[in-house]
């Protein structure tokens, strides 16, 4: 790679790195040693938040990752230039021009070259971003690529796919959390016995590995009806069972230890639903009882657990509203630098994404809008200040913006938690057989969940 080049790749990869810093509160990377440091290696990941799930892997791996992008991309001759000077290789769809899938060879070719130079290349074999977090069908270009080269070069290349799975808290969210979980490398040429005879055989074999695998990095559940039965396990029971499991055998950051743990929750639940079907009709029957009441109530789940008097409850929300009052100034002034900002680039993402992929667009068009509204705004208001009050305060205040709208997002956030907290306070006050009632049916489900937890445990792996 000549200098200009290696400069443009790293200043590209700074910038990427910061505006992911600012939209993520967190970037958890789990098992990023198991990514060969030399060899060709072949990324090959789930798609769930479109252009930003590239931005991650190509910052997060311990090495360059060449990505493929769209045609589309590559019709304006300045971003072309730019674009494969980052390593994009562009590749032409059916949706994009049918007409001229051709050069779908030129692009297999193209990845052959960076391959066998020894380099990365990231794919997603979904094919399309989505806003759910299901995988869809993983298809076969992956697999054929890998092979097909390995093929090439009679399995001496040693080239290694590693699947990614990417895991989103709420990718259409400021300041969530993301975890890339990165697997166990699989060897190429485990398949390519017989490739010549039975391409498509040992294609599907290679490609049902990759499937699987990604699979296992992130929540996939098979039955979409028995996602309301986790999600509802996992708000009334997730905190006890980070207590006391034995699923983690080693620390894991937050993020990890979420979704080893939710793993394991939907492995049980799937299991109760094909073994004992009633049991997990009668348990959505109570759910579908306790969450009326809840909505009747205007409670959210997480309030109904402070329904019992609690001492150490109400000396957190005591505090929480002492916070509030003393932050509330800078709140104030960082949202008054903030409003604008904000407004622009809702709007923004409201016209620059696909009202059916809107959450997995959100994160790149928040990143990108938000760098220019925010870096435009603030610039005009430093100068101001600056004309108006000279050096050093407009230095001084131009250091205070981010700070303060880090600030008073957090503040919004911190605050939008104190009224169900206060609504329980009330019900439990003015409505004292409705909180028992409540409280009563919520460890009732628990309860349920301790049986099922006890049954299961040496078929789900979940353990006191």
């Amino acid at each position: 790679m000549k200098l200009a080049e290696q400069c443009l790749v790293a200043v590209v990869c700074e910038a990427v790195r910061l505006l992911l810093g600012l939209y993520f509160s967190r970037i958890e990377r789990f098992h990023p040693d198991r990514v060969p440091r030399s060899g060709p290696v072949l990324f090959v990941s789930n798609h769930p938040g479109s252009v930003t799930d590239a931005f991650l892997i190509g910052t997060s791996a311990p090495r360059r990752v060449h990505f493929v992008g769209t045609v589309k991309l590559f019709r304006l001759p300045l971003v072309a230039w730019f674009l494969r000077h980052c390593g994009i290789i562009a590749i032409n769809r059916q949706k994009d021009d049918p007409s001229a899938m051709r050069t779908v060879f030129e692009t297999f070719e193209a990845c052959f070259r960076v391959l066998e130079r020894g380099e990365a290349i990231g794919i997603f074999p979904e094919g399309i971003s989505y806003d759910d977090d299901q995988l869809k069908t993983v298809k076969t270009g992956a697999a054929r690529m890998a092979l097909e080269l390995e093929h090439r070069h009679a399995g001496r290349l040693g080239l290694k796919l590693v699947p990614v799975g990417i895991t989103y808290s709420r990718k259409d969210r400021y300041r969530s959390q993301v975890l890339l979980h990165f697997g166990v490398p699989i060897e190429a040429t485990r398949f390519l016995e017989g490739y010549a005879e039975r391409r498509k055989e040992r294609i599907h074999a290679l490609n049902h590995e990759i499937e699987h695998s990604l699979q296992a990095l992130i929540l996939h559940l098979p039955k979409l009806e028995q996602a309301r039965l986790v999600a509802a396990v996992k708000r009334l029971y997730l905190d006890r069972l980070k207590l006391g499991s034995v699923v983690i055998k080693e620390p894991l950051a937050p993020a990890a230890e979420e979704l080893v743990l939710t793993q394991a929750i939907a492995r049980v639940v799937d299991h109760v639903v094909r073994t004992q079907p009633e049991r997990a009709e009668a348990f959505v029957r109570k759910l579908d009882h306790y969450e009326g009441w809840l909505r009747r109530l205007g409670l959210p789940d997480e309030a109904a657990g402070g329904l019992q008097f609690n001492r150490r409850q109400v000396g957190r929300n005591l505090l929480l509203s002492l916070l509030a009052l003393a932050g509330l100034p800078v709140a104030i002034y960082g949202w008054l630098h903030r409003l604008l900002p904000v407004l622009l680039v809702e709007w923004v993402v409201r016209r620059a994404t696909h009202p059916s992929a809107r959450k997995a667009q959100t994160p790149h068009t928040s990143m990108l809008a938000g760098l220019a509204g925010f870096g435009l705004f603030y610039l005009v208001c430093v100068a101001g200040v600056h004309l108006w009050l000279g050096w050093p305060i407009s230095l001084w205040y131009a250091l205070s913006l981010p700070v303060a709208g880090l600030i008073a997002h957090y503040y919004l956030r911190a605050v939008s938690r104190l009224p169900p907290g206060i609504r329980a306070l009330v019900v439990r006050v003015r409505l004292p057989f409705a909180a028992r009632r409540l409280s009563a049916m919520r460890a009732e489900l628990i309860q349920e969940i301790e049986s099922v937890r006890r049954e299961y445990e040496p078929a789900s792996g979940i353990a006191h």
